[in-house]
């Protein structure tokens, strides 16, 4: 790591980063080096498994799940950052033969709920909850009313084994379903519940005030599609004069994207957002394989993008982004 160069600081953007889960969480670790107190992250708020799904049915509130992750990612690499990253992050687990309430809840999740309870509106709470942390930027929902997904999973041609557990052109009413759809047949007519859900408020104006807008990477269809599909923001990532850019995941088969190449990728923004037009796309070299490099190539060229490959995933991790290597690749594009 120490043979990497370091990130210029270019505090002058503004820089406004959407998706959610640990894709965003890269992102934001990234971004934090070189954007410094102009950053945004907007963030999904479909999720509706595990600790978040338990705490929305509970209490009827947003999942506060990828929120808490992307305020975590957003504290300094400090001892005071280091240390609330951690405690937001910490998941209660009860003795040995005791099965409790607080059983994988996240402490993060806990304390944004608790905040929101307190102080009635789910924006200012994050503000509270950045505060408390030192968190470098702000966090905001993508809306402040709940949102679901749905979509319609076709079985791929010529497989061969047991027969799926769905009817071809089932709807598939979840978002913990769909982040799994991969290993059942490709995705289709994805879409966003309640269809006619707004956008945060907060969210539109960073976006307009943006100098950047950062896209992936993340789950393709649950974390990164999702901001295409809620009309407002669309439409805000239409009309800003901020330049756009995409971050490539470094492994294209994931558990929603199963047999997808990065090209299908590109191409799945390109048909539910038709109107979206996008300046840079970094993609690491590994993740893009020679053979299919000029098919990347056409497939941004429908977004109007130009590719940028560098080497951003870590040192003997090639799932995972280098949050140093990102910021570099970051900083080079942004100046471009």
């Amino acid at each position: 790591m120490s043979q990497i160069a370091q990130p210029q600081p270019r505090g002058s953007f503004r820089v406004s980063a959407l998706g959610g889960g640990h894709g965003l969480s890269a992102t934001l670790s990234a971004l934090r080096v070189i954007a410094a107190e102009h950053l945004t992250a907007i963030v999904t708020v479909a999720d509706d498994g595990g600790s978040s799904g338990r705490l929305r049915e509970d209490m009827d509130v947003l999942p506060p799940g990828d929120l808490r992750m992307a305020l975590a990612a957003l504290c300094d690499d400090t001892e005071w950052g280091r240390t609330w990253a951690q405690v937001m992050q910490h998941r209660f687990r009860s003795r040995e033969g005791v099965t409790g309430s607080l059983d994988d809840h996240a402490m993060g999740n806990l304390l944004i709920v608790a905040l929101w309870e307190l102080i009635g509106d789910s924006v200012e709470g994050l503000r509270w909850a950045g505060t408390l942390l030192g968190a470098r930027g702000q966090v905001l929902p993508m809306s402040r009313q709940p949102l679901t997904m749905s979509g319609v999973v076709e079985p791929m041609e010529g497989e061969s084994g047991s027969e799926p557990p769905f009817n071809n052109g089932d709807r598939l009413s979840s978002q913990v379903a769909l982040a799994t759809a991969g290993s059942l047949g490709r995705l289709r007519d994805v879409q966003l519940h309640p269809a006619e859900a707004s956008a945060c408020a907060e969210a539109l104006t960073a976006i307009e005030l943006s100098d950047w807008v950062v896209l992936g990477p993340g789950s393709w269809y649950t974390s990164v599609l999702p901001h295409l599909l809620l009309p407002e923001l669309r439409d805000a990532l239409y009309e800003t004069e901020a330049r756009r850019c995409i971050v490539m995941n470094l492994t294209p088969h994931t558990d929603e994207t199963a047999g997808m190449s990065p090209a299908e990728h590109l191409r799945v923004l390109h048909h539910y957002a038709p109107g979206l037009r996008v300046h840079r796309i970094i993609a690491d070299p590994t993740s893009v394989p020679l053979q299919e490099r000029e098919e990347f190539a056409e497939a941004a060229e429908l977004l109007g993008a130009k590719v940028r490959y560098h080497d951003v995933a870590k040192a003997g991790q090639p799932d995972v982004h280098d949050p140093l290597r990102l910021a570099i690749a970051f900083s080079e594009v942004f100046g471009d």
